[in-house]
């Protein structure tokens, strides 16, 4: 059976841990060649070596990184047509008791991350011709606001709504979609939980005893299930796909 992205080249934000190492050996698996980044370069080099991948440090909120980062890339992949823009942070505070701060890192990493990643792709592409793909990790917080995650929320809105209209604006050369991820067990999760628990009196088992009763198939999400459907929006399986925002949360309700 030929790999679903045989001969695909890849870069990979994030991807030092949880679903972005997931994504980087998804990837590989399926035949592609991968880039992995992340702002901490010793994470993105233990993923590069466990999946025979190239590794590049990379602050996604910095414009001039990110353009000299997806060259580098390029130069060492002799190009590359897949971008998955999965750089992401997370904290936990009521609204009330939100800074200035908090608010600003969640946007300059969830969106303005995104924005500057795909943009870099986008400039190459159309200007050399390059049939693109482009996925972005956003989250179930992108179409249910989460108490006690506003500021997150908004920042996985906005990377839902610029998927949406990026798609519209590079088609048909690019195609450009999202996925929503649900209760993902990562390190980021570990954290969560124990703010969640923390800031609702409650212990972290039943915080992650409420995340499985409400997803229908019954357990927390692995970083897996999410590179597997990344894989899928990657392939040519998806090639009439685009604008769109794909749940892959278990079958937790965003309506």
């Amino acid at each position: 059976m030929t790999a679903l992205l045989e001969g695909r080249k890849a870069v990979i934000t994030g991807a030092g841990t949880g679903i972005g190492r997931a994504i980087a050996l998804a990837l590989v698996r399926e035949g592609a060649t991968v880039a992995v980044t992340d702002l901490d370069a010793c994470q993105a080099a233990r993923v590069a070596a466990e999946a025979g991948a190239r590794a590049f440090a990379l602050d996604v909120t910095d414009a001039a990184a990110t353009s000299r980062v997806l060259d580098e890339a390029a130069a060492a992949m002799g190009g590359f047509d897949l971008l998955c823009a999965n750089a992401g942070i997370s904290t936990m505070r009521a609204v009330v008791d939100l800074s200035e701060d908090e608010w600003d890192a969640n946007m300059a990493v969830n969106a303005k991350g995104v924005f500057l990643s795909n943009q870099a792709a986008c400039r190459r592409w159309l200007a050399d011709g390059t049939k693109g793909v482009i996925v972005n990790t956003a989250s179930l917080a992108a179409k249910q606001g989460a108490p006690l995650l506003a500021h997150y929320s908004a920042s996985k809105f906005a990377v839902m709504g610029f998927t949406q209209a990026l798609a519209r604006e590079v088609a048909p050369q690019i195609r450009v979609n999202c996925v929503c991820p649900g209760f993902v067990r990562t390190g980021m999760q570990h954290r969560e939980v124990e703010w969640e628990a923390e800031l609702r009196g409650m212990s972290e088992e039943a915080v992650r005893d409420e995340y499985v009763s409400l997803t229908p198939l019954g357990r927390l999400e692995e970083p897996e299930d999410v590179a597997d459907a990344i894989v899928f929006l990657a392939s040519d399986l998806a090639r009439f796909i685009t604008g769109e925002s794909l749940n892959v949360t278990g079958g937790v309700r965003t309506d």
